[in-house]
């Protein structure tokens, strides 16, 4: 068994969009417009065949008030492996990323947290986990 997509709840599908590759650096792999809605995804360019990351429409009615604790809380919706977050803290905050945790060094694991302006907190990390 292997994990091949996950996703992330969105607001705005072509924000998200914008941000996920504008910002972030990844690449659409699927964008089809269904007769239900939309199925988008972006891979890392690293990977271009790893893990897909699907930006779903946050329709669902729980999605709200799951994703609001989670930002209260100050957890993120998922994380992603970086090399070096503090280059990569710096990359992304000359593109106009906002983080809401600079770069944090626990153990052997370094990790910052930024907004994704589509209603989520996304952790960058590097090292092993803790």
């Amino acid at each position: 068994m292997r994990i091949t997509h996950t996703r992330v709840l969105v607001d705005d599908q072509q924000q998200a969009l914008l941000f996920y590759t504008g910002k972030l650096g990844f690449m659409v792999k699927h964008d089809l417009h269904t007769g239900s809605g939309r199925r988008l995804t972006v891979v890392s360019p690293h990977a271009p065949d790893g893990v897909e990351l699907e930006l779903a429409p946050a329709d669902h009615p729980a999605a709200g008030p799951f994703r609001a604790a989670l930002v209260a809380d100050g957890i993120p919706f998922t994380s992603f492996t970086v090399r070096d977050v503090q280059a990569e803290y710096e990359r992304l905050v000359e593109r106009g990323v906002r983080f809401v945790q600079p770069p944090t060094t626990t153990g052997a694991t370094t990790a910052a947290v930024l907004d994704d302006t589509c209603g989520n907190l996304i952790r960058i990390e590097s090292g092993s986990p803790a």
